[in-house]
This record gives structure tokens, sequence and C-alpha cells, in this order.
């Protein structure tokens, strides 16, 4: 059996469409919000059976990943998050680099010579790494507009992973996998399934001009804390306006809180775009995790908000 788990967001999509397209096979799909990353428990493989893992932090999944290995089940684990100690076994093959810089689309971009780059371009928007999206693009023959399409795609189909779970978003990100794999460049999926890109990106639009309205808990040159309200839309451009924020401002770190129902927020947070480092060691402190420039908690207690501002103000003087 072949069963291939991946995150929901960008990235994480866009890693495995490169993959079934140089390698196609029948698979078990597993994967879910972006959120979602503990996804190795939901695996039942046995001895003689291939995992695909992309996007998801190996360091999260160790005991599940660790259990899998004993079964002699083969894992091929490709990624860009914490990861700790990779173990040493034979039935592991890791494609880790935690480098800033790097996500797991252009990893797999790298792993597969360079066959299916537009894919990567479109993965490492979405993961809000321009710099190294426009420098890829570089090696394509390809215009100002169709590098516009790319970005718009990436940005809109990681925005369609965001949510508590799979009913706060439009579309299920297996199903929308289901729809963009056949496709050998992302610009053809556009072209054919337009509507479909149309609707992502009319959805982010909508929800993007709602946070615009946000309320500013704290902000100085170097931090700013938006508050978002318990609603879907709110849960769906958390992580895609902190990365316009980020943009808009590349020398201010951004938090933004979504409050969650409970008392409590969810957070994704970033690092300044000028030194993109430090957004994982932040919400380690509050149960959280991610990657050096972008990271999230699940749950920050109402009573812990001044204390991760502090934390946050701190970490990026």
């Amino acid at each position: 059996m072949n069963i291939d788990v991946f995150n929901g967001d960008a990235d994480g999509i866009c890693s495995l469409i490169q993959l079934r397209l140089a390698y196609p096979l029948e698979s078990r799909l597993v994967t879910g919000v972006k959120r979602d990353i503990g996804l190795l428990n939901r695996v039942v493989a046995t001895r003689g059976d291939d995992v695909v893992v992309l996007d998801v932090s190996l360091d999260r999944n160790r005991a599940p990943l660790l259990g899998l290995l004993a079964e002699g089940v083969r894992i091929f684990y490709m990624d860009h998050h914490y990861s700790g100690e990779i173990p040493g076994n034979p039935y592991l093959t890791a494609w880790i680099d935690t480098d800033a810089n790097v996500c797991t689309s252009l990893l797999m971009d790298r792993y597969l010579g360079s066959r299916y780059t537009a894919w990567a371009i479109a993965g490492a928007f979405g993961d809000n790494l321009r710099g190294a999206a426009c420098e890829l693009a570089k090696q394509l023959n390809i215009s100002a507009r169709e590098l516009h399409d790319l970005e718009q795609l990436g940005v809109c189909v990681n925005y369609n992973g965001y949510g508590n779970d799979i009913s706060d978003l439009h579309m299920a990100p297996d199903l929308l996998y289901q729809e963009l794999k056949n496709y050998c460049s992302p610009l053809t999926f556009i072209s054919e399934k337009f509507e479909l890109y149309r609707q992502l990106c009319d959805g982010y639009f909508s929800d993007l001009n709602l946070a615009n309205d946000a309320d500013v808990e704290y902000v100085t040159s170097k931090v700013a804390v938006y508050v978002l309200p318990n609603e879907k839309w709110a849960r769906r451009v958390s992580g895609v306006w902190a990365n316009a924020l980020t943009n808009q401002y590349p020398d201010r770190a951004h938090a933004v809180l979504t409050l969650n129902g409970v008392g409590g927020y969810q957070v994704s947070l970033r690092a300044p775009l000028v030194n993109k480092w430090g957004a994982d060691l932040v919400c380690a402190q509050f149960g959280g995790g991610g990657r050096k420039a972008a990271a999230g908690i699940d749950n920050l207690p109402g009573n812990e908000l001044k204390r991760f501002v502090d934390v946050m103000v701190n970490q990026f003087l």
C-alpha cells in the first residue's frame, strides 16, 4: 500500500503534485487543515508499505514515525520545519533542510531535478518565500503576468488551508489536490479551471478586506499584534494576512491572533522579512511550534496575552 501524507497548505500540496507527476501511482491521502500537523498518528501501515511524508515537522510526529519504522514501513520524509534528531534507520529516507529561505516545494524541485518548477514556485509563494520564488522563476521563460498568476495561486491555495477544521475551508485539501494534480503546470490549471481559481481568489480578497479593519492590540516599529474575531473568515485569513503584513512592513514582526471561543487565541506569528529568525522560539514558549520565519500557537490562553506580547517584543528588539 502507498500512503501520501502532506500538509494541507500550498507547500504540502505543491510538493506532492511534483512528486506524483514525476512518479505517478495510486495512494491513500492523509492530510487536513494547515495546523493539523500530527498527521502520522492517522497512518496505519505494515511491513512492505510505503509512506511519503511532506511538509510536516518530524519532531512533532516522532513517536508515530518511530512506530512505523519499527514495523518495517518504508518512509520518505521531506520537510523544512524543525526536526530534532533525525532517526538513523534503514527504512527512513529523509530530505530535511530548515534554512529560513527553503520550503518543501523547493526541496522537491531539487530532488526531481527541476522537472515541475512552476509548481515549486507556486508553493514557495504560498509559504511567503517571495524572493526565493522570483529567483527560481528566472529559470523559466514566463512573463510578468504569468509570474503574478503563480503567486496568486500559491497564496490562495495556502489561504484555503487555514481553519480549525475542514468546515472552515472553501475546499478540503485532499479534494483541492485532486483538482490540481493532473496539470503539469499551474498555469495550465489556471487556464483550464479558471472558475475554481477565481473562486479561491475571490474568497481570499473578500476575507482580506475584512481583516484590514482588525483591531490593533500592540504596535511599534518592530512589533505588531492584531486581534481577529472568532469567525470562519478570520480563521481562513489569519496566516496569509500575517504574510501580507510582513511583506508590507519587512522590518517588523507580526502576530495575528484569532479568538477561539474558549477564552484564548489561535496565533500566526511571522518574523521580520529582513531577519527571518525567532518565530519558532517565541511560539515554543506557549506550546506552539513552526519554523524560524513563521510559527503558530493553537491555543494561547487569554491570560497569557500580555506575556506573549512581552516575549515577542524581547525576541524582535
